[in-house]
Parts: C-alpha cells; structure tokens; sequence
C-alpha cells in the first residue's frame, strides 16, 4: 500500500482568509482616519447614539480597524484578532440591519464617509450584509484554523513557513 502525504492546505487557506481580512480592515480604517469629524458624522447616521458617543466611536474606529488590519497582516494573535474581527462584523450587520428596520436611507460608511444619502442615490443594505458575511466568513475560517504562513504566530511556534 502507498501513502502519499498530502500538503497541509489548511494553513494556506488560513493565510488568503488573514491576509484578505487585513486588507478589508487596512482600507476600511485608512478611508476614514484622515477625517474623523466625518466618521463620526456616519455613526450618527444609524441614530443609535448621541453624537457625542458617535464622535467617540467615530474616532476610535479607524485606528481599531488599522490595528485590526495590521496584526491580521503580520500575523500575531490571528485567533484573538479574527475574534474581535468576527463581534465588529456583527456589530456592523446589526447596525445595517438596524437601518432597514428604521427605513433610514444613509450609505453605511464601511469604506466611505458614509452618511445620508443624497437624491438619486439608493440604499445597498443587501449587498453591505452580504458583503459583511462573506468578511465574517474569513474571520470564521480564522477562529477555527488560526495557524497560516509567513505570521509571527507560526515564528514564535517554532513553525517554518
């Protein structure tokens, strides 16, 4: 009888989905950061909160979705990341979800300033949760396989890559 070993895939796939979700977190928080007025001007579109706390949520966001981006891209504490990655998903799936339920027609400013819409402009809600879901699939994949290439996890493992 002959074995073949067959190469460990998982850790690959593990690398697009970390690798994927870092760009996802990377351009989303870079498209705000320069104007943080702005992002907070988008959270208080969800009419969710006081724009006081939406300037807060508004400001930490960006730079929580630079960090985000960046450990995903080298890496470290893929498991923990991709965690706070998969509850911020969530977070931004209710919040649209939210807009629905009170008929508001704003852009949801995931990778824009976002806001209310101006006329002629529709809604994308359905692509915005679809997009999000496929965006938490890769933090699933994350969770579940956290182990990838070329990451500081797999160096301080004693992994080679």
């Amino acid at each position: 009888m002959e074995t073949t070993a067959r190469p460990a895939v998982w850790p690959w796939i593990s690398t697009l989905a970390r690798l994927g979700l870092a760009a996802v977190w990377l351009i989303a928080g870079a498209t705000k950061v320069g104007d943080l007025a702005e992002s907070a001007r988008a959270v208080k579109a969800y009419q969710l909160m006081s724009y006081d706390v939406a300037r807060v949520v508004g400001g930490v966001q960006p730079f929580l979705e630079i960090a985000l981006g960046l450990l995903l891209l080298i890496g470290l504490s893929t498991r923990l990341t991709a965690g706070i990655s998969a509850v911020l998903l969530v977070i931004f799936i209710a919040g649209i979800s939210w807009a629905i339920y009170k008929g508001l027609r704003i852009d949801c400013g995931c990778f824009s300033s976002g806001g209310e819409l101006g006329a002629g402009r529709d809604t994308q809600y359905g692509l915005d949760i679809l997009r999000d879901l496929g965006f938490l699939a890769l933090s699933g994949i994350l969770l579940w396989r956290p182990r990838s290439r070329f990451s500081i996890d797999g160096a301080l493992m004693g992994e080679s890559s």
